[in-house]
């Protein structure tokens, strides 16, 4: 049973079949998946591969998607009841206060202290109410900014991250130590993924505090509708590994299923596919269909220059994976955006 199913799908996008869970049934006879910011862009992508896909055994599941509407997380008598009620078996860890770049330097203490609050609230629980596994989603700007790369799971805590966001990356880097520290203490398989910069449908398009991709798309939107030049802040020279949601997606659902390390791992394309800012702004402007000009503005910061990440411990487990094509997955990102643009968050 799965509440709140995503349905669009994409004939293009590659599959990958899922191995079976191998864990044991609950005593009510299904497995409960919990996931916490459930309905934001990795969430509605997970309800979608979950809707989509075809296992190779039967097995009853019912997944709960949690929105922030369902109970406060920075609140541990609020989060207790969410895990009274539904008692999972397995939590994706999804929940957090997120933003851009410009709004991780402006509100520094708010993203640290808002998600070191959530981590411990769901973590907590998930040892007191006896969660199988609990896989947290992490982000690459935990990892220090002077640092040799490409960057790999052994590095996180070699050094200070970015000062442009280390509120929110301090929080984050944390949830590896806590990992750690149920498992040592108490045995909990918790564990946690490190993805590279996200994109896909149902994201944030907020001009504000957008990431970049859905910022460009939102800005390439108006700028075709009002006939004006598309400014990119920044020189455009960043380099940036970007992921399609529903690949992510994919991934999250094998680390939850077959995963059995505590120790982190990223979820990346390869390091071929690392491309620039000005690259994926033309990408953005040949989905739309975008006739006039496009200018870059220098002087707003262009934050970490890069940040590659090697995925090569991915590839020890999942050789053959299939991302999608970056110039597809903006592609569908762009038609979705537009579709649904009077819906969109924005």
């Amino acid at each position: 049973r799965i509440l709140g199913v995503f349905t669009e799908t994409s004939s293009n996008t590659p599959t990958m079949s899922l191995p079976p869970s191998k864990k044991a049934r609950t005593e009510m006879g299904k497995v409960v998946y919990m996931v916490t910011g459930g309905t934001g862009m990795v969430g509605k992508a997970i309800e979608e591969v979950i809707a989509n896909e075809k296992r190779e055994e039967e097995e009853e599941e019912e997944w709960i998607f949690l929105s922030s509407k369902d109970g406060d997380l920075c609140d541990m008598a609020a989060t207790r009841a969410l895990f009274e009620r539904h008692r999972p078996s397995f939590v994706i860890h999804l929940a957090a206060m997120v933003g851009g770049l410009f709004k991780n330097m402006k509100y520094k203490a708010d993203f640290l202290r808002q998600n070191l609050l959530i981590n411990d609230c769901v973590l907590q629980c998930c040892y007191e109410f006896k969660v199988q596994k609990c896989v947290s989603c992490l982000s690459t700007c935990i990892f220090p900014d002077k640092t040799s790369y490409p960057i790999d799971e052994t590095m996180i805590h070699d050094g200070p991250p970015h000062d442009s966001n280390f509120g929110y990356a301090y929080a984050k880097r944390l949830i590896d130590i806590q990992n750690r520290a149920y498992h040592e203490q108490h045995g909990c398989s918790f564990t946690s993924v490190i993805p590279t910069n996200i994109f896909g449908l149902n994201d944030n398009f907020s001009l504000e505090d957008s990431h970049v991709i859905p910022g460009l798309i939102h800005k390439c939107y108006l700028a075709k509708r009002d006939k004006t030049p598309l400014t990119v802040w920044g020189s455009g020279r960043p380099l940036r590994q970007f992921i399609y949601s529903k690949d992510l997606a994919r991934l999250m659902l094998w680390t939850v299923r077959e995963y059995e390390e505590i120790s982190p791992l990223i979820l990346s394309v390869d390091e071929k596919a690392e491309v620039s800012i000005r690259d994926v702004a033309q990408m953005v402007v040949e989905a739309m269909d975008f006739q006039g000009k496009l200018e870059f503005d220098s002087s707003k910061s262009d934050g970490q220059f890069k940040k590659t990440a090697s995925n090569a411990k991915l590839r020890r487990f999942l050789p053959d994976f299939l991302f999608t094509d970056m110039r597809q997955a903006i592609k569908e990102t762009v038609d979705w955006f537009e579709a649904n643009y009077k819906s969109a968050r924005k």
